[in-house]
């Protein structure tokens, strides 16, 4: 499948073939702004074809072939000897949270913590760095990844702070430990309860631990950054994704306000990453959006809802079928009533917008489907997907491609799991979860992403988790059931194309082909031929928007 592709400009989309001869001099008629030759060009098309040269204009991909046909049919201003290095069309993320990682760059980085000293420690070192601060939040830490694997409680916090708010939060966002003083400031007690949440309380007492709703509790009094502290947070984060070459991210949860500045900082040239934005249900989102419709430029695509039913595995909230293996009793929770999900479903069909659910445990993935399956009847090219997709009955595999559900999926969250999900689950419920192979085969496309900053920003890491079901150690030997790994080309697929048509942008990027945007990166070795303990030392080397350079390294 991997051969080179004759050059085919716009005109070549009704099959007309440009060339009837090569030449080796740039000495071609047609003026561009940039070609690019002698490159090791994956064009990610419908063939999987590879290329070594292409031309792009006002933006967009012309004409792409060998080195010869551009270069003897086009001339311009700017070229780039790719010295046979590996060009891809520029990654996607298809699920993140783009803003919210920028504004954790200005807080307490918990990620990789071995214990919780290590969390105090860098709590207190970001206390010392910025005295002055209202609150003392952080994110990241993960009790799994600890000798003492238990939820921590407040008692340090409460010595070391006892006047100034903290609220550190649980890598996954699901949960979260705060001190007394954040949750006096939020009106939160032993006696308070609420659907889709939980207070934890040991003795009668508070032991800081919030999980799912009762975090927004604590989080919601936290005051909201200025906009030259929103300005700066997308800044930040778009130059680190650019740097691991990202040219488009699916932000999954965001406000009208965030989705305004945005749209604001793209057309005066602040912001060149392309969102395409999942909206919160709230009131005021539903109130515009619902009237007003889905919104479209070249950088910004504003056509979903995302919506929570359930909380992670790791904190015990994702709803499942049968009790946790490892807590008697214990299914998680619903983060909303089954009315609720129905409603918003009937809404979003109505109003034309995409319905994109976070969805992790069995039971959750199941109601869901049935209530997308009510709503969309049958085979249909709405996209509606289900987020993450974890664990799946065997029973409701065949609802994804009955009711053309895009299962959205996150490799490294089962290179992250894997070390502890079995003892959430048990030894038979372990084998339906992240399985990625089966879902991919119910629709044949499937969106990958990160979940950054839950997981790393780096995509290349998502490549090797799914190809190779391995973590950043190469370990278990042999992979993590690998009845379940993508191939190759099936992960590239997953972080461009296939990630682009579940945004509904297959037609204007996610391959390097005519009429497309031209969105590239040159990377320093061929994810398609490397050895796989070599894939996450990947580096990219320049990464293009728009036929520009945005990031070199």
């Amino acid at each position: 499948m991997n051969k080179t592709i004759r050059t085919f400009a716009a005109a070549a989309l009704l099959g007309i073939s440009l060339f009837s001869s090569c030449t080796s001099t740039n000495s071609g008629s047609e003026t561009v702004d940039l070609i690019v030759y002698n490159g090791n060009v994956y064009t990610v098309n419908d063939n999987f074809d590879k290329a070594e040269a292409f031309a792009v204009k006002d933006g967009k991909i012309v004409a792409v072939g060998t080195t010869d046909e551009i270069r003897g049919n086009y001339k311009a201003s700017e070229e780039l000897n790719a010295e046979g290095k590996t060009i891809y069309p520029g990654l996607i993320d298809g699920h993140s949270h783009f803003y919210r990682y920028g504004l954790s760059l200005q807080t307490a980085d918990l990620v990789g913590t071995e214990s919780f000293k290590e969390v105090v420690q860098k709590v207190t070192e970001q206390h010392e760095k910025y005295p002055d601060a209202d609150w003392i939040i952080g994110r990241g830490w993960d009790q799994n990844d600890w000798a003492v694997k238990e939820f921590p409680t407040k008692d340090t916090l409460d010595q070391l702070f006892p006047n100034t708010p903290v609220i550190l939060t649980r890598v996954d966002g699901h949960a979260a430990l705060a001190n007394q003083k954040a949750l006096d400031l939020a009106g939160v007690t032993p006696q308070t309860k609420m659907v889709g949440g939980l207070v934890e309380v040991e003795n009668g007492q508070m032991t800081g631990i919030l999980v799912d709703n009762a975090v927004d509790m604590v989080s919601n009094k936290i005051p909201a950054p200025d906009e030259a502290e929103q300005r700066q947070a997308l800044q930040n984060a778009q130059q680190n994704c650019f740097a691991v070459g990202l040219t488009t991210i699916v932000d999954a949860g965001l406000d009208k306000a965030t989705v305004d500045l945005m749209d604001a900082m793209h057309q005066s040239g602040d912001l060149q990453m392309r969102v395409y934005a999942m909206l919160n249900p709230t009131e005021e989102n539903k109130n515009h959006y619902y009237k007003s419709g889905p919104y479209k430029t070249d950088w910004l695509n504003v056509r979903s809802f995302k919506i929570y039913s359930d909380g992670a595995l790791g904190s015990r909230g994702a709803n499942l079928i049968k009790p946790y293996s490892d807590r008697q009793g214990h299914f998680g929770f619903l983060l909303a009533s089954e009315q609720e999900f129905r409603e918003i479903a009937a809404q979003l069909n109505e109003h034309g917008f995409q319905m994109n659910t976070h969805a992790i445990g069995d039971s959750a993935n199941r109601l869901l489907l049935d209530i997308y399956g009510e709503v969309l009847g049958g085979k249909n090219d709405k996209r509606w997907r289900i987020e993450h997709a974890q664990i799946i009955n065997p029973a409701d595999m065949q609802k994804f491609g009955r009711y053309s559900i895009l299962p959205s999926v996150q490799p490294t969250h089962a290179t992250s799991d894997m070390y502890w999900a079995g003892e959430r689950l048990g030894s038979e419920r372990i084998k339906h979860a992240y399985p990625f192979k089966e879902l991919l085969q119910q629709n044949g496309y499937m969106p990958l992403g990160s979940d950054f900053p839950v997981e790393d920003i780096n995509p290349i890491f998502g490549f090797h988790a799914a190809v190779a079901r391995q973590d950043a150690n190469n370990y278990p030997d042999g992979g993590f059931q690998m009845e379940n790994a993508l191939t190759r080309e099936e992960a590239i697929r997953g972080m461009t194309i296939w990630a682009a048509k579940a945004n509904f942008e297959e037609n204007e990027k996610g391959s390097i082909a005519p009429g497309k945007f031209a969105d590239f990166i040159v990377v320093d070795r061929d994810l398609m031929t490397v050895a796989p303990q070599e894939i996450r030392a990947l580096q990219v080397l320049q990464t293009y928007i728009n036929g520009k350079q945005v990031y070199k390294k």
